[in-house]
């Protein structure tokens, strides 16, 4: 039997595993700010050897919960990604087990272009091959001073553990 084959037979009986994602020297949890927030940072899901992490909507947002960059579209846009790879980095994983991202700008047609600059910059730096799939969305953030908000599903095999 395969690898995915024998994967997939055991998800039919596996329980699911769910805990929450956090990485305090990156991000602070939601429901720490001034007005708290009813959300985790991400959510690991384990199905018996498959881990999915689902990283909330992240962005321009230092350790302490504030804004930085403000104004700065390319630093908002760097500062999410290392945000999200911080998160990634907690949970043993990485950029190249990302499948999906939908990108968020509060003005598409004004940031797009230095937007998708910043994100080839970094994929390229991460090696990724393939691309994760994607969608770009205009949409009004939490924020007002915020311009770019990333969320992001990673798929990875977990090792077993030795028995």
């Amino acid at each position: 039997m395969s690898a995915i084959a024998e994967l997939l037979a055991g998800l039919a009986h596996a329980p699911i595993q769910k805990r929450a994602i956090t990485n305090y020297g990156v991000l602070n949890e939601a429901y720490a700010y001034a007005k708290p927030s009813s959300f985790s940072r991400g959510m690991r899901i384990d199905l018996n050897g498959l881990t999915i992490l689902l990283i909330s909507g992240t962005a321009s947002i230092d350790e302490s919960g504030k804004s930085v960059h403000i104004g700065d579209v390319r630093a908002q846009c760097r500062r999410t990604f290392d945000n999200i790879t911080g998160l990634l980095e907690s949970e043993g994983c990485s950029w190249k087990d990302i499948v999906r991202t939908s990108c968020y700008l509060r003005d598409i047609d004004r940031d797009y272009e230095a937007f998708n600059e910043e994100r080839t910059a970094f994929y390229a730096k991460q090696g990724l091959d393939p691309l994760p799939a994607s969608t770009g969305i205009q949409a009004k953030l939490c924020r007002p001073e915020l311009l770019v908000e990333i969320e992001a599903i990673a798929m990875f095999l977990t090792p077993k553990k030795e028995e």
